[in-house]
């Protein structure tokens, strides 16, 4: 374990947080079981909700537009909320079959959008696609977004980020079914656009993997993995890109940590998720984020 960071609970216990970034002024936020995409304005400390019924959005990207996009659970889409707070649906099937339920996305300077879909939980009556895979929809000018297929060799891929080279797409293979694997994994992407074979970086064993992820500005994986029920515990994890472990640091409470983000006015603060509803701050992680700069405007939307 490195240095203990000083964590500061910002709102909680409550239902499972999600999906965190950084608008330039403030943290967005979801809360699924409330269906409520909420910021936290660490100027005055208040946090308000500014989308309702977003079909239990979970993972949240800003666009270089300041156009906000969301992974619907339970709505099993990924959508676009536009600066005005309108949402569009961008895609909710794939080959004819209803997605299982969007979990977390990704941006790439193609204007492309990167999205894992697992389904979680012991319901799957009403799934539709035999597996849970990556894909990547792209815009069209002449109707709806085109997707593809990206894995066939996931169950129940979670959090995901892009190289900045955008050559490697670094995946949180998260399965907790008996037999199943939880590792850290790195794909790399073949020119063509298809992946290539992955390379294990990290295997957690019985423990639970990584939920979420996102960069520092040294290249490094800022990772949220591990509960209280097995292994080292719930934590963020440090990694290099080749898998190396730098550091880890314990959450103050039992709930698992389920995302974060870099935010504040030098990206210096790491914002956290929990699964037990909580939002953390560490003010001083020694160590800054890196993010395409959005839009320095307070994020509104509408309520």
């Amino acid at each position: 374990m490195a240095e203990t960071w000083d964590w500061e609970l910002l709102t909680g216990p409550a239902t499972i947080t999600e999906g965190p970034v950084w608008d330039g002024a403030g943290l967005l936020y979801t809360s699924i079981e409330n269906n409520e995409i909420r910021r936290y304005d660490p100027a005055t400390g208040d946090i308000v909700t500014v989308y309702h019924d977003t079909g239990a959005s979970n993972g949240l990207a800003l666009g270089p537009d300041g156009a906000l996009y969301a992974c619907e659970g339970k709505g099993r889409a990924v959508v676009r909320y536009d600066a005005g707070g309108l949402k569009s649906t961008l895609v909710d099937r794939f080959e004819g079959g209803r997605l299982n339920s969007p979990n977390d996305l990704v941006l790439d300077r193609a204007g492309r959008i990167w999205f894992t879909d697992p389904r979680y939980g012991d319901d799957h009556s009403d799934r539709e696609l035999d597996h849970d895979s990556v894909y990547r929809i792209t815009p069209s000018a002449a109707g709806p977004w085109e997707i593809e297929r990206l894995t066939f060799d996931t169950t129940r891929p979670n959090g995901l980020l892009l190289a900045w080279d955008e050559r490697t797409l670094f995946l949180a293979q998260s399965d907790y079914d008996a037999g199943s694997v939880r590792q850290l994994r790195a794909y790399p992407i073949l020119d063509d656009g298809t992946l290539g074979t992955f390379a294990v970086l990290h295997d957690f064993g019985e423990a639970r993997g990584i939920d979420g992820m996102c960069w520092d500005a040294d290249g490094n994986i800022i990772a949220t993995c591990g509960w209280e029920r097995s292994g080292p515990g719930p934590r963020i994890a440090v990694f290099a890109t080749d898998g190396t472990v730098l550091e880890e640091h314990l959450l103050p409470s039992p709930g698992g940590p389920t995302n974060c983000a870099f935010g504040g006015t030098n990206l210096d603060a790491l914002y956290v998720t929990t699964l037990d509803g909580r939002l953390y701050r560490v003010p001083n992680t020694g160590r800054r984020g890196h993010l395409e700069p959005p839009p320095t405007r307070p994020f509104t939307g509408t309520s």
